[in-house]
């Protein structure tokens, strides 16, 4: 009766499954299609899904109206950097969070938690001020460390979770083995954070590649500006939207953030302390 009743609801878990990605699909699909489609047919009354002549058109004028190639090298700067300084400055702190029961580390988790919840609008204003100040407005430096401040606390939040999650135990095996802390931190503990290390690079990265508001009001040259600011320059004075222009620029923009995640999700989804044990 037990096997009777589980396929049933296998079948459902499955069914739910297929829709939730169905529905996830379905936008980035439809975006392709767009890209491909030839100018009559975008403004078709019944739209289709495989255009019936696919051209390259919209790629062409794509990067013949905008800055594309400069817009993407601004934003490849700003998200490389972004996530490579905050997982720099991340790690140590979230190994000392995780390791060092205090006052000071509950806190600083405190921190973490409630900085997430401030919304963009209420913080625009004193950090257009401060970098001001600082003479980084108009700055891809200045954008770059407004985005690993941003970045920083949920990069916090990850690692914690992948520190406490490498056993004590091993640290202290080494260490009985003759192993100094800083030849523990290195043979040790930091190969079983790769995983954790790379995923909070991928999602840091991730989000200063597609952040838009920051980019939009710190950035007035358009020399400097990130592919999100450039993609809206697809619309009219009148809010009309260059479709197929728009629908090319936009699919190239989101293949790298695809691309990294399907070169490294393997070791995000690989355990952790795979070969941890010690024979």
């Amino acid at each position: 009766m037990s096997l009777r009743t589980s396929r049933p609801a296998r079948a459902g878990q499955y069914l739910a499954l297929l829709c939730y990605l169905v529905f996830l699909a379905f936008p980035f699909l439809w975006l392709i299609s767009t890209a491909f489609k030839p100018a009559p047919e975008l403004g078709s009354l019944h739209p289709i899904w495989i255009p019936d002549s696919p051209t390259l058109e919209n790629f062409r004028q794509a990067f013949d109206e905008q800055p594309l190639l400069r817009a993407a090298g601004n934003s490849l700067t700003v998200a490389l950097s972004a996530a490579l300084i905050a997982v720099v400055i991340a790690t140590p702190m979230a190994y000392v969070m995780a390791r060092q029961r205090s006052r000071l580390a509950t806190a600083a988790t405190g921190w973490v938690v409630v900085s997430q919840a401030f919304p963009f609008v209420l913080v625009i204003i004193p950090l257009f001020l401060v970098l001001k100040n600082l003479h980084l407005i108009n700055s891809l430096f200045g954008l770059i460390m407004v985005y690993v401040v941003w970045s920083l606390p949920f990069a916090l939040w990850m690692l914690v979770g992948y520190v406490r999650a490498v056993p004590a135990e091993l640290e202290e095996a080494a260490a009985v083995d003759g192993a100094g802390r800083l030849r523990t931190l290195v043979s040790v503990t930091a190969p079983l954070l790769a995983p954790g290390i790379v995923a909070t690079a991928m999602f840091a990265f991730i989000t200063a590649w597609n952040e838009f508001f920051f980019a939009l009001v710190l950035l007035k040259s358009p020399e400097k500006q990130t592919l999100p600011v450039i993609l809206t320059h697809f619309l009219g004075a009148e809010g009309v939207a260059d479709l197929g222009p728009l629908a090319a620029a936009a699919f190239l923009a989101t293949i790298p953030s695809l691309a990294i995640f399907a070169i490294i999700q393997r070791r995000i989804t690989g355990g952790m302390l795979a070969g941890a044990v010690k024979t």
